[in-house]
């Protein structure tokens, strides 16, 4: 079987919702039940055939073409299966993602792995402010799982992770790593300002020198055992990460937040 293909017809002026369409919900549908799911789209419905043009009939592979920056809740609560956007993604992509992939070539909005519980989702180009955060209100963001960026990061990536690997291959935004509770966070680029606000536990890992709070200290060049170990587990993945000449073991540490547990630490190549 093909992989089930929505090709966008015409880009709508508001915003659609598109949980209706993740892999766990079609997978005992056929291709008219499908085109006849109403999509939420501002104060009013719109049929899937109104919106897309549909092919193939694989539930388990969903490609998403000609997408827009207004398809928000792709792949929500994804369980199984994979889902290719082929194109721009909106807010919220892969919230409470509990298993499979999703692949998104091109950008994606705010909120994108929200509350992630496990999975695989990569963005090829930049994503929004909140990456693997909680959602406003909740104290839990991201719980597990891996998130590849490659390119750039809004503000606060990872409020709130509880959990798993994020891996940005280029800059992120200010508070990055803010209220972390556990997990890693890797930047290859840049980082803002406010690097690990209230963090409680927790690893950033970075490639260049960031700006840091007094609320850190300085620990001293250290040569870690562990960091090979973590740079082998990437060796799988599509990403700048998996390229050996990346890897390295020695560090400089700071440890911190000191308003905080102070348990959390800021991993700086050497």
């Amino acid at each position: 079987m093909s992989a089930l293909t929505f090709t966008v017809k015409q880009e709508t002026a508001q915003r659609v919702d598109m949980s209706p369409l993740s892999c766990q919900l079609l997978k005992d549908l056929s291709v008219a039940d499908i085109s006849a799911i109403e999509l939420q789209n501002g104060k009013r419905k719109l049929r899937v055939d109104e919106l897309f043009e549909i092919t193939g009939s694989d539930t388990q592979k969903i490609l998403i073409k000609n997408s827009f920056a207004k398809l928000d809740f792709i792949a929500k609560d994804l369980q199984e299966g994979s889902v290719t956007v082929e194109g721009e993604a909106g807010a919220y992509l892969a919230i409470g993602m509990k298993s499979g992939s999703v692949t998104v070539n091109g950008n994606a909005g705010l909120y994108a792995a929200c509350e992630m519980k496990n999975g695989l989702l990569t963005i090829n180009g930049n994503a929004g402010d909140f990456l693997g955060a909680a959602l406003p209100g909740n104290k839990q963001g991201m719980k597990g799982g891996t998130i590849i960026v490659k390119g750039n990061v809004g503000q606060r990536a990872g409020d709130h992770m509880r959990r798993g690997t994020m891996l940005i291959e280029g800059n992120a935004g200010d508070y990055c790593g803010s209220r972390m509770v556990a997990g890693t966070i890797a930047v290859m680029g840049s980082t803002g300002r406010f690097l690990g606000y209230a963090m409680q536990r927790g690893t950033l890992l970075l490639w260049q020198q960031p700006i840091l709070s007094a609320t850190f200290n300085d620990c001293g060049s250290h040569t870690l055992a562990f960091l090979p170990i973590l740079f082998k587990s990437f060796a799988k993945l599509d990403s700048k990460f998996a390229d050996a000449t990346q890897a390295f073991d020695r560090v400089q540490r700071f440890g911190g937040d000191m308003a905080e547990k102070g348990r959390a630490e800021v991993l700086v190549k050497l």
